[in-house]
């Protein structure tokens, strides 16, 4: 036998075992190849979906972290606003405290000095009462003494009277 020219038998031969070959792949292994390709193709085909819903869902979830990044500054911010405003009025309001307090203080001890001052001066005018009436009654003594004197001191008070 010769491989380089075949003969009519083997060509026929080789065709129909080709044949049957072709038809039993085609049976048993052409549709599971066929669906295994195309299972793996709609798999693919799936991730690919997958993938794609992952990337719009990360563009959406990076969108809403922006946002809510965004309000927590603004919230942030207005409770920063909130706290100094807060603060400017505790100052405020114990600035006005403390002012009416020491207001208040220097009043009472402008009435505690003023209410010593009147206390003093009366003492001090008690005391030349005391002193004046000791005084008088010394010098009205040492003038009721004498007989003399003690005209002398009639006629000069009724000397005063009568000119006032």
């Amino acid at each position: 036998m010769d491989l380089v020219n075949p003969g009519f038998g083997l060509v026929f031969w080789t065709a129909i075992t080709f044949l049957i070959l072709l038809w039993i792949l085609r049976k048993f292994a052409w549709k599971p190849i066929l669906g295994a390709v195309s299972e793996r193709e709609e798999s693919i085909k799936s991730a690919l979906d997958s993938a794609e819903e992952a990337k719009k869902e990360m563009q959406n979830l990076q969108a809403d972290n922006e946002r809510i990044l965004k309000e927590a500054r603004a919230e942030r911010d207005a409770m920063l606003k909130e706290a100094r405003e807060l603060k400017e009025g505790i100052v405020s309001d114990a600035k006005e405290q403390a002012k009416a307090e020491g207001d208040k203080m220097l009043k009472q001890a402008q009435a505690a000095i003023e209410s010593e001052k009147k206390a003093a001066v009366a003492d001090i005018k008690a005391q030349v009462a005391n002193l004046s009436v000791d005084i008088a009654e010394k010098v009205i003594k040492e003038e009721l003494s004498d007989k003399k004197k003690q005209l002398k001191l009639v006629e000069d008070m009724l000397g005063d009277i009568k000119l006032n």
